[in-house]
């Protein structure tokens, strides 16, 4: 079960990585150091029947700095720092509803500081690049386009969501490159800890975090194909396996538990129209030996301890059209010259997202399907930018459980984000 031997010899092809590329030319870059990042800001407001006394809340969801420092011509350093809900361990929130068979309160620690990203990049040619360190894992949509512009909704949409982290990291090392319009990224990372598994979010909290060091007894393999056939455009598949057991804070299971997931993506966005879309499909080994097992973990681990799915199905498609665009000039005439030139950099898109998904999509043994898990949602809303790097976003979402009873989840949405 153990694969250090993986790891070694990856981190060998890198050492002599950087011998090749310990040569400095003429550097001509003036200024090598740079700084990027993104925020967002929500109000939301619940009318859930099964929690009818769910307050409204307000969210700093996230601040990120992203510095980058090009050593030279072929090598530079990247990271990104993430802020999440105002602070670091400072807010708690309640779960009523992850329980075995009754209804218990939990709470979580909220707020982290979090190094989504530190890595060093190899830069030889399109075709032919390297990245080691800390880094994102690409699976989904929202591996690639997760700023406050890149979805309509003020929080990440939630079929992608609910059954992978996002934005999913873990330390490793990868090959990526471009040939013509495919683009490719191929990874080898530290893997999933299968005690923070749970019904609700399937492995979303296997993302190792809860530990100062992640355990790296079995790596994962990532691999990712995207083709642009315009500068707005893109699909693209992206896989997933890894063993999941052999990750655990102890050695307490006897067995595999290797998760595989597939997903399939796009968006297209050009002129008034911006159409974006995801299918996301995971199976999980063992996952009613898993579920037993979590079930007699310590409460110290601050994990759900409830069922698991032997596989988990996701959905989305949203679109939207900018309406300003109607009213956008096409002449030449001066009188319309300072429309032409202010109006493109605002834009009101009116949008609408179905969004399915199902964390326990089948499961194994005695393991009960809760109904409660398969969700369905619409969601309608504007997005008003201001400016391209600045956006007000509202949203109503209709979410319906696959329960017979008290199955509604509505909410009332307001956000900000910006991008710098």
């Amino acid at each position: 079960m153990r694969k250090q031997p993986v790891f070694l010899a990856v981190w060998g092809i890198f050492i002599l990585v950087g011998a090749i590329s310990n040569r400095d030319p003429a550097f001509a870059e003036s200024n090598p150091f740079s700084v990027s990042g993104y925020g967002i800001i929500n109000y939301s407001h619940f009318d859930w029947e099964l929690d009818p006394d769910r307050r409204a809340a307000i969210d700093v969801e996230r601040f990120v700095i992203a510095p980058k420092y090009r050593i030279n011509d072929t090598i530079r350093l990247e990271s990104e720092l993430e802020f999440e809900h105002g602070g670091t361990g400072s807010t708690m929130e309640f779960d009523k509803f992850e329980e075995f068979g009754e209804f218990e309160t939990e709470i979580e620690k909220g707020g982290e500081v979090i190094v989504e990203k530190l890595a060093a990049v190899f830069s030889f040619q399109p075709s032919l690049n390297f990245r080691v360190g800390h880094i994102i894992v690409p699976i989904g949509l929202v591996a690639k386009r997760h700023r406050p512009q890149h979805y309509f909704t003020t929080t990440r949409p939630e079929a992608e969501a609910h059954i992978i982290p996002t934005i999913w990291h873990e330390t490793g090392v990868e090959i990526f490159g471009s040939l013509g319009s495919l683009n490719y990224q191929a990874q080898i990372v530290n893997g999933l800890d299968s005690t923070g598994f749970s019904s609700r979010h399937w492995i979303v909290r296997g993302h190792q975090l809860r530990f100062e060091t992640a355990n790296a007894e079995a790596p994962a393999f990532v691999g990712r194909l995207d083709y642009a056939f315009h500068e707005n455009a893109t699909v693209g598949v992206s896989g997933y396996y890894g063993d999941t057991a052999a990750n655990r804070p102890k050695p307490d299971v006897d067995f595999d538990a290797y998760v595989g997931i597939v997903s399939l993506h796009g968006f297209y966005e050009v002129n008034a129209v911006k159409v974006r879309g995801l299918f996301l499909w995971g199976a999980l080994e063992n996952a009613d030996q898993l579920s037993k097992v979590n079930r007699t973990l310590s409460n110290n681990l601050n994990v759900k301890r409830t069922p698991i799915g032997s596989s988990a199905l996701g959905w989305y498609i949203e679109a939207g059209y900018d309406i300003l665009s109607f009213f956008r000039q096409s002449n030449n005439s001066a009188e319309d010259q300072d429309l032409r030139d202010t109006s493109p950099n605002q834009v009101l898109d009116v949008f609408a997202r179905y969004d399915f998904y199902d964390t326990m999509a089948s499961v194994e043994g005695i393991i009960f399907d809760n109904p409660r898990w398969e969700r369905r949602t619409w969601t309608f809303g504007i997005n008003y930018h201001i400016h391209p790097k600045m956006v007000f976003k509202s949203h109503y979402s209709l979410r319906r459980l696959a329960t017979k009873d008290k199955n509604r989840e509505n909410t009332f949405a307001l956000g900000f984000g910006f991008q710098y």
